[in-house]
């Protein structure tokens, strides 16, 4: 399920940060229905279980990945048109749902509980279906090499920002971005300027 309703984004909003703030162990329910202003029973009603509440969460903020792409795909650009816009989307989601992401990672390193990663590979194998098909157009252009590993592409551009956001400190003094807003400003620029340049280097012929 994707179509969640005004209440219920309310409450996942809520839970991601308080599972971002104290951890999936450490934010109870009953922590994230007084901070959502509702009771348990209506988080259980709607969601069933924290389990099942994380899971929602990880679909409701990567799913909105796929349907900016399924736009995307409808305009008359060319491959690598597409390609410069899909990781400007990928940096963008990425960025705005870190906090998903870390609690994702987390929760699958520790092997504590079962998240429903068939869901997630599930939204993850659909946006590949779409990377795929803008890189075949590039190869049958010509414009693309042969050679592409299309799956390692996602984590190429995963990669180089979570070790940026890993060594956040090191980047905030090498670059002077003193303020929240150079950072922000860094990511959104620079950053995502260099994760193209760096996909289109493996791309191109």
């Amino acid at each position: 399920m994707t179509d969640f309703n005004e209440k219920q984004v309310e409450i996942l909003l809520v839970a991601e940060k308080l599972f971002s703030d104290k951890g999936f162990d450490g934010a109870s329910i009953r922590d994230i229905a007084k901070e959502a202003g509702v009771n348990v029973a209506m988080i259980s009603y709607y969601f069933g279980s924290k389990e099942k509440l994380l899971d929602a969460l990880i679909l409701y903020r990567t799913s909105s990945l796929r349907l900016q792409m399924e736009s995307m795909m409808m305009e008359n650009l060319s491959p690598l048109e597409r390609m410069d816009r899909m990781t400007e989307m990928y940096m963008e989601r990425i960025n705005a749902n870190r906090k998903v992401y870390q609690i994702v990672h987390f929760e699958l390193s520790t092997k504590k509980r079962l998240i429903n990663t068939k869901a997630f590979t599930d939204v993850k194998k659909k946006n590949l279906e779409s990377l795929t098909h803008i890189i075949r157009a590039g190869q049958e252009q010509g414009i693309f090499r042969e050679d592409i590993n299309i799956p390692l592409i996602p984590p190429t551009i995963l990669g180089t920002f979570f070790h940026f956001q890993m060594n956040r400190p090191f980047f905030e003094d090498v670059l002077e971005l003193d303020t929240d807003e150079k950072y922000e400003a860094y990511i959104k620029n620079q950053l995502t300027d260099h994760i193209k340049r760096t996909i289109k280097a493996l791309l191109l012929k």
